[in-house]
């Protein structure tokens, strides 16, 4: 039977599709870094709460922000299920480079909890809806009343930028199913 492969729609701005979440976020990291996502999205959400518009300069940079965010949260929600399978290898460096980000100390040591809590609260649906209300908004010249949350949604992205990134530092491993002898000895 044939696998059904996501598409990521990384083609829009990688210049490929990757179909493994794992090359996509590589992708994702070689397009921008990880404090150009952070900075932008923060940017985006402020400027939706203001008159001017966002990226005066350029506003077609939001809606790139907006198309590589979007396929962003598409990996984050597959890295969901693949959580059943994977697992994030051992780190090298000491404990307390996770105060840097926006983990709690069990996410910094298995990221992918970050993104089960993150959809166990809010849909791929309505992430996408709150890409799609920031990037209207920010670039409304207008005030406009947000009756929706955007505080939630963006900081479960920002902690979910910062689990992919730990992710990619670290790598990963699959999880070896264990023999049936090791199971009857313990």
């Amino acid at each position: 039977m044939k696998k059904n492969k996501t598409n990521f729609e990384t083609s829009f701005w990688a210049g490929y599709a990757a179909g493994n979440p794992f090359k996509a976020i590589d992708a994702f990291f070689t397009f921008a870094h990880l404090d150009y996502y952070k900075q932008s999205l923060s940017e985006a959400v402020l400027y939706s709460y203001k008159t001017k518009v966002c990226k005066q300069d350029n506003p077609s940079d939001v809606f790139v922000l907006y198309t590589v965010i979007k396929s962003f949260l598409k990996i984050c929600y597959c890295l969901k299920e693949k959580s059943k399978k994977w697992m994030i290898k051992e780190s090298l460096r000491s404990e307390t480079v996770f105060h840097l980000s926006s983990l709690t100390k069990e996410e910094y040591e298995n990221p992918f909890v970050v993104f089960q809590k993150a959809f166990a609260e809010k849909t791929l649906e309505e992430f996408e809806s709150f890409l799609y209300q920031i990037l209207e908004l920010s670039l409304s010249p207008h005030v406009a009343d947000s009756d929706p949350d955007l505080t939630t949604p963006y900081i479960h992205v920002i902690k979910m930028l910062d689990a992919t990134e730990l992710i990619r530092e670290r790598g990963v491993e699959k999880i070896k199913k264990r023999n049936l002898i090791d199971v009857v000895t313990e």
